[in-house]
């Protein structure tokens, strides 16, 4: 209120020298201090006038039509500033009845902008609107949670691993989180698969396998494709076949919402959603949540302040740690402030705004991605200042969407979870003088360039906030020229990519995956280079002789059949065995898997992009993201068990989904069309899927219908509504890879 009198008084003064006919002095003149206090005196009172009498002025006008009341409400607005000039000591002010009417207008959209920007950062104040928006301005009453079935918010931080979080309470930087632990939520550690990457993770938890996905990006023989997680036409592939090979559409089939993910789900509610991003048309709702939240002028104004905010933050912060010599360290330049602003800014209350209008529209589960701490660490670390106050702004997103939740038409369990951690460390390049391409050539006896293009990140929010605004903008992604740069110029020479602190090498012109003995006939060099080299942790190639073997530096050779967590694999911790052992059973996996060399004494891997926090392969924190569940839900695994891998997550969330809404039944394969890959799409009856039960939220929720999802029959289902426990239908989880042997 301070603020927007001194900035009236300022606009009153700033009129009165511009406008003859407008005077805030007496006809001998004032010093300059009685003029200020006298347009001071005369703002107060517009302000305190428009506050009290205009509200009475309009709701007695309100049969007057919309067209005359609009006109109407100038010279009111006039009228109001004469009487304020009226009212001032010793009647200083004057005006003419016209000029009143400019400068009262004037007055106005002053006020009226500088309320709105000092409202930028108030979340209370934007919660408030929100609730107005919705018809939602009290909370929901306690005594009706226990006859309506709950929702489920699934709300994934993106990188925090489980040490970050931990630490980030116990220095209070979260203290949301720090309250939910207090009041009996339980944090469980859970541990990726090899390819410790959102692509992988998100895939495995959303749609239940993650089978095939060897790395952040690989090579495929078979069709010649580049595949990247976080392209859209890849993500769009990745959906499909994970669909297929689960006959199950997703975790959000059932009335659910994706927010910022890279895969649907198999939702219906969709919003900056990758897999979908490569569509074209009206239907690309993906789009329409993104222009949805910035079709509102205080949600632009809001995003749009932060946005530059972030970005003063991120020059200011790259500059102190250039003139501190911090290591490590990489370059911060180019597009990346802005990069960061919209990871940090945008998606977040793009994302955010998407879920709170889910909740009080009474979904049954909404999951939802928040990229901004995975992007600040790639580029300042998982450690440290940068990365402290992102936590504390996502803790602020938490506690909005958990106010929110009190208003909504139904009680809310809202789940936290991570994808993956990070690992610190220099990159490859800065500690060796070398690329792993560079070395990978150099094995080959290829020639090795002097001046090199750097590795490109493999960062997930630099490429989502392209195609996000490429796809805002129509404008399309030409897959064609993304892969031409990664993919060498003979088809002889090898492919090399990186994904954190895992490469993959692929030899193009091989049809097959090759074995040890025909690249040792090809190139001698190549693997003992590899594998002897100091940054490289161990090496992963097929054997005609041992089916599959372990590389080491000291010489090691073990088979996978006998690999345990022992031996060359010790340093990375339990579990590591079984990673490498799945992996390299998939189709796509590359002829040569090499994972870098890990420090347990500092946590620290070697990327080898350009990235000083990092994830994707083996090797400290990147391996443990986290879950933290309500009490009210059953515990994630018993008192000694582990949760291993995104498949397992999955299946954990799905159990808590049915133990809300009753069992889901899952869809039959043929039913999922290949784009989408979501049930039922195209069929009469398949729009989004009925849930809960009376009272959801919505007018057009209901009870389930049995035996139905998504419009499809299933057989042997009940004809009748479910009006009380049935047997649970079988659920298609993935089978095993000892199994499938």
């Amino acid at each position: 209120m301070i603020a927007v009198w001194a900035v009236s008084t300022l606009t009153l003064l700033l009129l009165a020298g511009l406008l003859p006919d407008f005077q805030l002095q007496s006809p001998d003149g004032d010093s300059l201090t009685r003029t200020a206090i006298t347009a001071a005196w005369a703002a107060g009172a517009f302000g305190l006038l428009g506050a009290l009498v205009w509200p009475l002025l309009v709701r007695a006008l309100l049969l007057v039509p919309a067209l005359v009341l609009g006109l109407l409400g100038f010279f009111l607005n006039g009228s109001l500033l004469l009487v304020a000039l009226w009212v001032t000591p010793d009647g200083r002010g004057a005006a003419d009845p016209e000029t009143a009417v400019v400068v009262a207008a004037v007055m106005s959209a002053v006020a009226s902008a500088t309320s709105t920007g000092l409202a930028v950062r108030d979340d209370d104040a934007y919660r408030r609107r929100l609730y107005r928006l919705t018809g939602r301005t009290r909370p929901r009453d306690p005594g009706d949670a226990t006859e309506t079935v709950p929702g489920t918010v699934f709300l994934q931080l993106d990188g925090v691993g489980h040490r970050v979080l931990r630490d980030a309470v116990a220095d209070g930087l979260m203290p949301t989180v720090a309250a939910w632990l207090e009041a009996g939520h339980r944090l469980t550690p859970w541990h990726t698969d090899w390819s410790s990457q959102t692509g992988a993770s998100q895939l495995g938890i959303l749609h239940g396998s993650n089978e095939d996905v060897p790395a952040f990006r690989w090579y495929e023989k078979d069709t010649g494709r580049l595949m990247v997680s976080n392209r859209p036409a890849s993500a769009v592939e990745l959906q499909r076949r994970a669909v297929r090979r689960t006959g199950d559409g997703g975790l959000l089939t059932f009335d659910g919402a994706s927010r910022g993910n890279l895969f649907s789900g198999g939702a219906d509610q969709l919003a900056l959603v990758l897999s979908v991003a490569a569509r074209r048309g009206r239907r690309n709702r993906s789009r329409a949540g993104y222009f949805a939240y910035f079709s509102d002028p205080a949600n632009a104004v809001r995003t749009a302040g932060s946005f530059v905010t972030e970005c003063v933050r991120e020059v200011c912060q790259s500059t102190r740690a250039r003139l501190r010599r911090e290591t490590p360290g990489i370059s911060r330049g180019g597009t990346y402030p802005f990069v960061r602003a919209f990871a940090t800014v945008v998606e977040r209350d793009v994302v955010v705004a998407a879920v709170m209008g889910d909740m009080l529209a009474g979904r049954t589960a909404v999951y939802a991605d928040l990229v901004a701490y995975d992007e600040v660490a790639h580029h300042s670390g998982p450690h440290g200042r940068d990365t402290d106050q992102v936590l504390r702004r996502l803790d602020r997103a938490i506690a909005l969407i958990a106010d929110v939740a009190e208003h909504a038409p139904r009680p809310y369990r809202i789940v936290l979870l991570s994808d993956h951690g990070q690992s610190p460390g220099d990159t490859f390049e800065s500690v060796y003088g070398l690329t792993l391409k560079d070395l990978v050539r150099a094995g080959c006896g290829l020639p090795v360039p002097r001046r090199v293009r750097r590795t490109r990140s493999g960062s997930e929010a630099r490429d989502a906030a392209r195609d996000a605004l490429r796809g805002a903008l129509h404008r399309p992604v030409d897959e064609r020229d993304e892969t031409a740069r990664e993919l060498p110029a003979k088809p002889s020479e090898p492919v090399v990519l990186a994904s954190g602190n895992l490469g993959l090498v692929s030899f193009p012109d091989v049809p097959h995956r090759m074995t040890r003995e025909e690249i040792d006939r090809r190139h001698p060099a190549l693997l003992r280079t590899l594998a002897h080299h100091p940054g490289v942790g161990f090496v992963l190639v097929a054997s005609a002789e041992h089916g599959s073997v372990v590389l080491a530096g000291d010489g090691t050779e073990v088979p996978v059949a006998e690999l345990t967590d022992d031996g060359p694999l010790a340093v990375f911790g339990p579990g590591a065995a079984r990673a490498v052992r799945r992996t390299d059973g998939f189709p796509h996996v590359a002829d040569i898997m090499v994972n870098s060399v890990y420090d347990p004494g500092t946590g620290g891997v070697h990327a080898f992009e350009e990235q000083i926090g990092s994830h994707g392969g083996l090797g400290g924190e990147q391996s443990e993201p986290f879950l933290l569940s309500p009490p009210d839900l059953s515990p994630p695994v018993g008192e000694d068990g582990e949760l291993i891998g995104a498949e397992q997550v999955h299946r954990v969330l799905r159990r808590w989904l049915r133990e809300a809404s009753g069992p889901q039944v899952p869809v039959d394969t043929p039913a999922v069309p290949a784009v989408q890959g979501k049930p039922g799409a195209g069929r009469p009856g398949a729009g989004r899927p009925e849930t809960g039960r009376p009272g959801a939220g919505r007018p057009e929720t209901g009870r389930p219908e049995a035996g139905r999802l998504g419009g499809g029959p299933v057989d042997g289902a009940p004809d009748g509504p479910v009006r009380g426990p049935v047997r649970e239908p079988p659920v298609h989880e993935p089978v095993a890879r000892d199994e499938k042997r």
